[in-house]
């Protein structure tokens, strides 16, 4: 793995987010999330998952950098990449807790709510998903799985401001459910999934997948013309033109 670090103790294990600083998605991260998640769903000696950032961030969101040089065939690839992780992550069978240990902003937001619970750090971080002033347009399943949180008002409003929430926001919105001190949060996040997985885990497997039914069959939606719509709306000059200030922004820095 070129992206992520596998580490089993006892009967869990740490996926840890690990490409560059701020670990920006791209095409492979989310490719070997969904093949990590799926290998750890058969591994009957991991009970249990944290997923974990580094340093000030859990994930900076998509790699706006890279992905803004990719021609039409390469972002078609980046959403079903996505949308294939997140698929992963959703109907990841076994407890999941996130680490959120930073910033963790658009598609780090993403990952985190896909998790059955989140932990976040204290201090100056924010989480949330600020698609539409960027100018991608929010599909439907992913709008669902916010909503899952947050209920459908909350969610709703929060997308259509680009709501990055403060650890405090996020924490009385349902968005995450606790907030620590940064040095605590993978500590905390570990024994958190070693409490679930005191449960009969045949018990509580069932349960997840039971609540989460709706949720994954949200991705059945999906369809031909939502996927349009989103790759249109990326190559819009307005979409473009909010991307590329954006990537002259970050490579000022």
């Amino acid at each position: 793995m070129k992206t992520l670090k596998l580490t089993k103790q006892e009967n869990y294990a740490v996926v840890q987010l690990n490409r560059g600083t701020s670990n920006s998605l791209n095409i492979e991260m989310f490719q070997e999330l969904t093949q990590i998640f799926r290998d750890l769903d058969k591994d009957n000696d991991v009970k249990g998952v944290v997923l974990a950032g580094k340093g000030n961030f859990f994930s900076a969101g998509l790699d706006v950098i890279e992905l803004y040089n990719y021609d039409e065939v390469k972002i078609e690839q980046l959403f079903e990449a996505l949308f294939e992780a997140m698929k992963a992550l959703l109907s990841f069978s076994k407890p999941l807790v996130a680490a959120v240990n930073g910033h963790a902003p658009a598609g780090g937001c993403i990952l985190a709510i896909c998790a059955d619970y989140r932990i976040m750090a204290a201090g100056k971080f924010r989480i949330g998903l600020n698609e539409v002033p960027v100018g991608i347009i929010m599909p439907p399943f992913i709008f669902e799985t916010y909503a899952y949180l947050l209920g459908k008002g909350k969610a709703a409003q929060f997308v259509l401001e680009g709501k990055l929430c403060t650890n405090e926001e996020a924490l009385e919105s349902g968005l995450v459910n606790e907030v620590l001190d940064q040095e605590k949060v993978l500590e905390a996040s570990i024994e958190k999934v070693k409490s679930f997985t005191k449960f009969s885990a045949n018990t509580w497997s069932k349960s997840k997948m039971n609540m989460r039914k709706e949720l994954i069959a949200n991705f059945q939606s999906f369809d031909a013309q939502t996927k349009q719509d989103l790759l249109e709306q990326w190559w819009s000059n307005e979409t473009r033109g909010i991307l590329g200030a954006l990537v002259d922004r970050l490579t000022k820095k």
